[in-house]
């Protein structure tokens, strides 16, 4: 898989899209015959790969009515769910590059997803013009509040587990597999369709321990029904001050689930910048700021260039950790 890094862009989750229309700069043409005449002439769509509800979408919608202003016309969110963002990325990343349609993208589809999926035409960082990195989501290792174990360290006494995570080729089942495997645990994944079901497995008690994002365990592990055992991130977390790295226990594993916003290769430079610069501000919105704030999300400011090199050197590190640990994510698309 190619891997070079290119003008790249980060998306986000929204809230509402209301109709503002001014009038558009003028931006001529580039590759792919894009951004021609007035920028913007009809309505800018946001592309979700969710479906509506989750912190993606709705990131991605306060993002998209809070750009209408910066970019001076309408900003619409379109939901197209499926395959970890593919189905998102091939509608978008096959249209005509003149700004009118970007994506808020989710790396595991591109540093994780290739591990775990044989996928005969995946979408190449080449497929794609990168516009700004928009957010992070860590991961934190939770087991039942009724469990036996209260450390990381007695989790992996453990000579056998169950864990789960919310699917082939994500964050936390590479988190976990890494792990699991660097500590030599016998642990047998057991994948479910998202976050939800995987939150009221392990909540049950179905599974010893899993791997999810803070948003969705934070509730619980306030309520007293879930215990945090550590995260992945490179440190401790604000909201779980007193939970261990995985580094900081000895086990290099640090995984994160970041989203870029991104349109068609060969978007001229001129509308990269316009939609970067609206992108920006629109970051700075305090509805916007809620909404990470309130999921524990956080921000990734990072340029274009930044994008495309983080994915990637992730893909880089992740198929070199899983090579060296031996560790097997999946099977066929």
């Amino acid at each position: 898989m190619s891997h070079r890094p290119h003008r790249a862009g980060v998306a986000v989750v929204a809230l509402a899209c209301s109709a503002l229309v001014t009038a558009g700069c003028t931006v001529h043409g580039g590759a792919n015959g894009g951004g021609t005449g007035e920028f913007p002439n009809r309505p800018v769509e946001f592309t979700v790969p969710t479906e509506p509800g989750g912190s993606s979408d709705l990131i991605t919608r306060a993002l998209a009515q809070s750009t209408e202003e910066h970019l001076g016309g309408t900003s619409i969110v379109v939901n197209k769910p499926g395959a970890n963002g593919k189905v998102a990325g091939n509608a978008v990343f096959r249209s005509q590059a003149d700004g009118h349609r970007v994506a808020v993208m989710p790396q595991s589809l591109f540093a994780i997803g290739p591990l775990a999926i044989d996928d005969p035409e995946p979408i190449e960082l080449d497929d794609m013009s990168f516009v700004r990195g928009l957010t992070i989501e860590d991961y934190v290792l939770v087991v039942p509040a009724a469990s036996e174990y209260d450390t990381l360290e007695e989790l992996l006494a453990e000579d056998r587990l169950a864990f789960g995570n919310s699917g082939a080729g994500t964050g936390g089942q590479l988190a976990q597999e890494l792990l699991f495997s660097i500590a030599e645990v016998n642990a047998a994944d057991i994948p479910f369709d998202g976050g939800g079901p995987t939150l009221t497995a392990v909540l049950g008690g179905q599974i010893d321990v899993a791997a999810l994002h803070p948003a969705e365990v934070m509730p619980q592990i306030e309520a007293g029904d879930l215990k945090p055992l550590a995260v992945f991130s490179e440190e401790r977390l604000d909201a779980l001050a007193d939970t261990p790295t995985a580094v900081e226990s000895g086990y290099d594993v640090v995984v994160d689930q970041r989203r870029f916003l991104a349109g068609p290769a060969g978007l001229p430079d001129e509308l990269v910048d316009r939609l970067g610069e609206a992108t920006d501000k629109a970051t700075r919105n305090a509805e916007y700021r809620n909404i990470l704030r309130s999921n524990y999300i956080r921000e990734w400011n990072a340029e274009p260039d930044e994008v495309g090199d983080q994915l990637a050197e992730s893909s880089r590190r992740f198929e070199d950790l899983t090579e060296a640990y031996r560790v097997e994510l999946g099977g066929d698309e």
